[in-house]
């Protein structure tokens, strides 16, 4: 049975709230509201009080955004050069293009304006996408140093958009092409310039790869996961026309497939070959649309490709009006 408490402990009462330097009242509700969620028991009252603290605590655990940038890149260190450049590169237009960005608090910062930085800071479908994807990871590794409860990101959808199909080199353009590359500089581009073109390797990857790599006898090219644009390691068929001039012309398995300067000889190798304009990846669209006109088999040609799932290959890659017929392939035989 609660006893009514004296006029001398009503007075204690109200010194003490008065010593909070809060108003009596107030600090009275606020000692009202604890008692409540402490179901009217003074230890549960303290129990919730400390776990408010706790919470409270919690909550304003952050940093800014530049801050959490710096720590994303940190913990992707052992990432690709490349991949770096792009996440830096990205990170910083954010930035430069969002006034007042770098000095959030990615705790405070919502979903709708992860959504609204990605449409002010990037132009096309495409790049908005990849931001995206950037813009999760830097918050991605926030949520794990528990800067933010939750990756905002995650609730802004991906854009959808149609991809333009890339043309492919006709057969007059390959014979131009890989004509001119056994003339140009002695022969340096050709091997990076017939894997590229009959082996379907990424501008990026054949850059990496050494001799060594080129295993003529067991009919493969080994790229390495550390290599690969997705990270997986696969084999990439050589096909008889890829064979032919590989085997005329391996050098020491230690050296490079392609020569120094590579970007710069590569660029004059086009013009020499009396191309105006480039489709970066138009070598690696021409591979995939013969591939699949010779052995009718998506599955395969995804595996030699190193995609994650033959949906881009039907979308984006194949143009098999330019090549109907298995014997117009420059992989059948």
């Amino acid at each position: 049975m609660k006893t009514k408490p004296n006029r001398q402990t009503e007075l204690a009462a109200v010194e003490v709230l008065r010593q909070t330097g809060v108003d009596v009242l107030e600090a009275a509700l606020v000692a009202k509201r604890a008692l409540e969620a402490g179901r009217g028991r003074v230890k549960r009252a303290m129990g919730c009080i400390a776990a408010g603290e706790e919470e409270l605590r919690r909550r304003e655990k952050t940093v800014t955004f530049a801050r959490a940038v710096e720590e994303a890149l940190e913990a992707r260190k052992d990432r690709r050069a490349r991949t770096l450049c792009d996440f830096r590169s990205i990170t910083r237009r954010f930035m430069k293009r969002c006034k007042g960005l770098a000095n959030r608090r990615v705790r405070s910062i919502s979903a709708e304006e992860c959504k609204e930085y990605i449409e002010q800071a990037f132009d096309t479908p495409r790049q908005r996408n990849k931001a995206r994807l950037i813009l999760s990871g830097v918050f991605s590794t926030a949520c794990k140093r528990e800067w933010c409860a939750e990756n905002p990101v995650r609730k802004v959808e991906p854009e959808q958009f149609e991809e333009k199909r890339i043309n492919i080199l006709s057969k007059e353009e390959i014979g131009r092409l890989m004509r001119t590359a056994e003339t140009f500089e002695g022969g340096a581009c050709l091997a990076a310039t017939a894997i590229m073109l009959y082996a379907g390797v990424r501008p990026n990857e054949v850059e990496r790869l050494r001799w060594s790599d080129v295993r003529l006898d067991a009919g493969v090219i080994c790229i390495a996961p550390r290599h690969s644009k997705t990270g997986g390691a696969r084999h990439v068929t050589i096909f008889p026309p890829l064979a032919r001039i590989l085997q005329r012309i391996q050098r020491s398995e230690s050296e490079r497939i392609c020569p120094p300067n590579w970007k710069r000889l590569r660029s004059r190798l086009h013009r020499e070959a009396g191309f105006t304009s480039w489709q970066p990846d138009v070598l690696r669209h021409t591979f995939a649309t013969h591939h699949l006109a010779t052995f009718r088999n998506y599955a395969e040609l995804q595996l030699e490709m190193g995609h994650r799932s033959a949906e881009l290959l039907r979308t984006r890659y194949i143009a098999m009006d330019l090549v109907c017929h298995r014997e117009n392939s420059m992989l059948a035989g």
